[in-house]
């Protein structure tokens, strides 16, 4: 899904009933024609509306009219309140190998009972440094505090975007939840980490981290 600027998103919305001219969305949007046609023309030079007919109108393309309603049919239902993009790397040393994970970490998401997904797309695979190298780009929302906490730590995100609320607020029990499985996490990597490594290399490991 195309990422809009906040004046396209109110742009986007408008013609995904119909299309409309470059007058009607002036009068709709009270922004000023020079503003409009800068944010009209880098829409048509990101493919994400076209222009037909005269007097000339602009409209959005049909795969992303699709997906727009998709999201919307999916928000109405969707009782969950904190909303996220996020980017998630991957890296292998066979091409093969890496679309297998991706695809599985993309069914994962999916079946999580904690998240709703709005979308998600894998990037291409490219070859760099001898390793093969992509990313899942995956909009979705979470069901409270620890559900976020468990998002961050299984799946490992590279950024992250809140895209909503602006503000939140969590009850004692739910934020105190979220520390318990973030305390816990913490308590499993250590296990590990207690069992693989020798203590020079613990030494060295902690050295690392609270240098």
């Amino acid at each position: 899904m195309p990422s809009f600027s906040d004046e396209q998103k109110k742009i986007a919305l408008l013609l995904l009933s119909e299309p409309k001219t470059e007058e009607e969305l002036h009068k709709q949007l009270n922004l000023p024609y020079d503003k409009l046609g800068v944010e009209l023309k880098q829409m048509l030079k990101l493919n994400l509306v076209l222009k037909e007919g005269y007097p000339t109108k602009y409209r959005l393309r049909q795969d992303i009219i699709d997906e727009l309603q998709k999201r919307k049919k999916i928000s109405e239902e969707d009782k969950f309140k904190i909303k996220i993009r996020a980017m998630i790397e991957l890296r292998a040393v066979e091409e093969t190998l890496l679309k297998k994970h991706l695809d599985k970490i993309g069914e994962a998401l999916k079946k999580e009972d904690k998240f709703t997904i709005y979308g998600l797309t894998n990037a291409p695979i490219i070859e760099e440094d001898e390793m093969y190298a992509s990313f899942i780009e995956v909009t979705l929302t979470v069901k409270d505090f620890p559900a976020l906490i468990m998002f961050l730590f299984y799946y490992g995100p590279t950024s992250l975007e809140v895209i909503k609320p602006s503000k939140i607020e969590f009850s004692q029990y739910e934020f105190q939840e979220g520390l318990v499985s973030l305390s816990d996490i913490f308590q499993k990597y250590a296990d590990y980490f207690s069992k693989k490594l020798t203590k020079t290399e613990l030494d060295k490991f902690y050295k690392d981290i609270y240098s």
